[in-house]
């Protein structure tokens, strides 16, 4: 796991109170990820889906496992991504972009998607 130093805040696994991004990371809190979003099926994962609901935007995540990259059709166009799954208890936070297929997209490459449901802010 990846310490975190001085006291930043920072957001944490709901689950198991890992960090997982710090509050300076953050870049937009105007995501949400629709029901239609299908995840990985990792076997270690299979069954800690991600639901739909609000979601943030991070430059940059740590303490995560990211998945099999796969070619996804997300609202705003067509995208390579991969889940990205806590490294402690294994629960799915959401997705990193890793590839923008549309121009006007390409901001998001290397940016992750974090369901707010799936983490909690510290201070």
């Amino acid at each position: 796991m990846a310490g975190v130093a001085g006291n930043q805040p920072l957001y944490i696994c709901r689950n198991c109170k890992n960090p997982i991004a710090l509050r300076s990371d953050l870049l937009s809190k105007a995501f949400i990820i629709g029901a239609k979003c299908s995840f990985s099926k990792i076997p270690f994962f299979r069954g800690k889906k991600g639901k739909s609901g609000p979601a943030y935007m991070f430059s940059h995540a740590m303490n995560i496992i990211a998945g099999q990259k796969e070619d996804r059709k997300l609202i705003t166009g067509a995208y390579s991504v991969a889940d990205i799954y806590c490294c402690n208890c294994g629960e799915i936070l959401g997705w990193k972009y890793l590839r923008a297929y549309e121009m006007q997209q390409k901001s998001k490459e290397g940016k992750f998607i974090i369901e707010t449901a799936k983490i909690a802010k510290e201070y």
